[in-house]
């Protein structure tokens, strides 16, 4: 026995009235082609068909699409005078029709209809990407963060998780980079940054990259893996611990000096290596100090040593960042890396 579920009955219910609708208006197209065929061309019968790509669902739109052809071979079979002009423009409509069916079959597998899928993934990977919001911070505290991905799309391998403990008396930070570019990474980063959000603040700072590991590896990817770095701060003391899964070093800058020192730490990539253990690095941030965590984009270049590249960025920093730290982040990951690769900044200050 099955439960009918109101919902999606209602959702069937409009849907059908909205096919019902547009076919009455392909209809009424075909008819104007018939009876008026110098003030209507034939070629209207594709707003039907553009605009049930949009609203229709999988199931609904290739049978109103078939209709509409159908309406379209029958504007055509009452025409007076058929030309090869006129033969090529319908042959063009409908492979424009059999291409949206094409098209609503992919889409058969999220089940709604275009516009309705495309703002429910937006809405999703909204909601997984404000794990990288930065919580708030008492004064004295701040923590930026920038990111910018390969060819400016909106989605990247590279992303942020960001949480603050119960009591308020640690912040846990991760920059997470996933293997690929743009939008190949975008998919696997979504997913990872859904569960590193949910595992991040669940487990003692010594569980966090162990935890992630062993999800990365269960996920069995062909060539999927990351490099992460995890920074915990005690905002009451300034003592803080780094951790880092083959990602590149954070870098600590002393006020008192005006130095950075890169902050080495071992561990392997997530994903690859089962029961993978990860060093920890232990220090303290002054008044006036600063942590750096990146990603490779910003440090990466095919012909130089990634050594190389941390010493310029750190460079740049010194020099961008002399006297403020407002906006730090993103003056950072702006004017250094590579367009064509995922970058992403965070920097921690205390002032």
């Amino acid at each position: 026995m099955t439960t009918a579920v109101p919902g999606r009955a209602r959702l069937d219910a409009a849907e059908l009235r909205l096919a019902a609708a547009m076919g009455a208006f392909a209809a009424l197209v075909a008819a104007m082609v018939i009876v008026f065929p110098t003030v209507t061309p034939f070629s209207t019968l594709l707003i039907p068909i553009v605009v049930g790509s949009l609203l229709l669902g999988p199931r609904a739109l290739p049978p109103f699409v078939l209709f509409v052809l159908a309406m379209l071979a029958v504007s055509l079979f009452n025409q007076t005078e058929l030309t090869s002009r006129t033969l090529g423009a319908a042959a063009v409509q409908v492979v424009i029709g059999l291409i949206v069916i094409a098209a609503s079959r992919r889409r058969s597998r999220l089940g709604v209809a275009g516009l309705r899928g495309e703002s429910m993934f937006v809405d999703l990977r909204d909601r997984i990407l404000n794990q990288g919001a930065i919580p708030d911070l008492p004064s004295g505290w701040v923590v930026e963060s920038a990111l910018h991905s390969a060819g400016g799309t909106a989605f990247a391998g590279d992303f942020i998780v960001a949480t603050r403990s119960a009591d308020g008396a640690l912040i846990q930070l991760v920059v997470v980079d996933v293997s690929g570019k743009g939008e190949e990474a975008g998919p696997r980063a979504l997913l990872l940054s859904g569960a590193f959000g949910g595992l991040l603040g669940a487990l003692p700072p010594e569980g966090f990259l162990p935890a992630a590991n062993d999800y990365v590896l269960r996920q069995d990817w062909p060539e999927g893996f990351a490099s992460a770095i995890h920074l915990c701060v005690d905002l009451r003391t300034g003592n803080y611990e780094v951790r880092s899964a083959g990602h590149p070093p954070a870098a600590h800058r002393a006020s008192g000096t005006g130095r950075w020192s890169v902050l080495r730490t071992e561990g392997p990539v997530l994903g690859l290596m089962p029961e993978a253990r990860f060093n920890c690095v232990r220090g303290h941030l002054d008044s006036g100090d600063a942590v750096l965590l990146y990603t490779d984009g910003m440090v990466e270049d095919p012909h130089r040593d990634i050594d190389l590249g941390i010493d310029r960025m750190l460079g740049a920093a010194e020099s961008m960042l002399r006297g403020s730290f407002i906006g730090a982040a993103e003056r950072l990951a702006t004017s250094l890396g590579s367009p064509g690769d995922d970058r992403a900044m965070m920097v921690v200050h205390r002032r």
